[in-house]
């Protein structure tokens, strides 16, 4: 857990939330994965290749093209009357495309000392975000998966499924459409969430999170109240410049502290660090918080109620 730097109380630290243990849905999924059914729970043994049976996954008709549900969700959100929350939801019965690349496994010694492929595998491609975390691209459309990279294969799941994968990959954020108009990226509580295949509810938006976080400063004297907003890390921009209520990599959640007047900036640095501390052990926070910013105010500043 990161510790704010504050050293007078209007300015804002950056709080990651700290790792936590795989939830159970998602460990016992990754726990299945290869095992003697698929995806779908229909057992490999026994099954034919011919006639109807050489169907082996949903997307054999596939044109390739994007999710209605998703580009009408995604609409909504630039021209401001759609929600994260509903792209999110969008995602849960899409298709998207998940790029897989060869990767040199062995090196042989060709003819006349020249080194040649003797075996390859093929990988999941993933991403460093700027702040450092994995982050695992997919497309919603085989051509914007082409327009990235060439050399890629796009193998068809549906989005659950490739949440799914990038918790198995170690992936922390999932990014929809990287290189195009806009790029859409599913941070951590939603990753699990879609893995899941559970509602999703923004941290800035979840009413119960915010009692229980209030809750937690009541032993603390020197916070006179707390309120949490939508964070400056929410938004995110298309390729054309326009800003958008949503999408981007965090921090999303704002934690506003009014204190009270009086103290210096040892005293804010260590109710921050204690404060953080007690966040920590809150699984609530942990799970439903990807990243957070905290403001910090004087209780004197704080608007009169009307």
């Amino acid at each position: 857990m990161g510790r704010h730097s504050a050293h007078q109380p209007e300015e804002a630290g950056m709080h990651h939330a700290e790792k936590r243990e795989l939830p159970g849905h998602i460990a016992a999924a990754l726990a299945g994965a290869g095992g003697a059914a698929d995806s779908a729970g229909q057992p490999w043994a026994g099954r034919s290749l011919a006639g109807d049976d050489a169907r082996i996954h949903n997307f054999e008709d596939d044109d390739g093209t994007a999710d209605a549900g998703y580009l009408a969700a995604v609409a909504a959100l630039v021209d401001g009357s759609g929600s994260e929350a509903d792209v999110v939801a969008s995602l849960a019965t899409a298709r998207v495309f998940v790029p897989v690349v060869a990767q040199l496994a062995e090196e042989a010694e060709g003819v006349d000392g020249l080194h040649a492929d003797k075996q390859a595998d093929m990988a999941l491609v993933t991403l460093k975000a700027p702040d450092g975390r994995t982050a695992m691209p997919v497309f919603t459309s085989s051509a914007a998966l082409e327009a990235w990279h060439p050399q890629a294969r796009p193998v068809a799941v549906y989005a659950a499924r490739a949440a799914l994968s990038a918790v198995s990959e170690g992936a922390q954020l999932l990014v929809l459409d990287p290189g195009s108009d806009f790029a859409f990226v599913v941070r951590r509580p939603a990753l699990w969430a879609l893995a899941q295949q559970k509602d999703w509810t923004p941290s800035y938006l979840d009413d119960q999170l915010e009692t229980a976080l209030v809750s937690t400063v009541s032993a603390f004297t020197a916070v006179r109240r707390l309120e949490t907003q939508a964070g400056g890390g929410v938004a995110s921009l298309t390729a054309g410049g326009q800003q958008v209520a949503g999408g981007g990599p965090g921090p999303e959640l704002r934690v506003v502290l009014f204190l009270e007047d009086g103290l210096d900036a040892e005293a804010v640095q260590t109710l921050v660090a204690q404060l953080n501390d007690t966040w920590a052990r809150m699984d609530s926070f942990a799970e439903g918080v990807d990243s957070m910013e905290v403001k910090l105010q004087r209780a004197a500043q704080e608007p009169a109620p009307h």
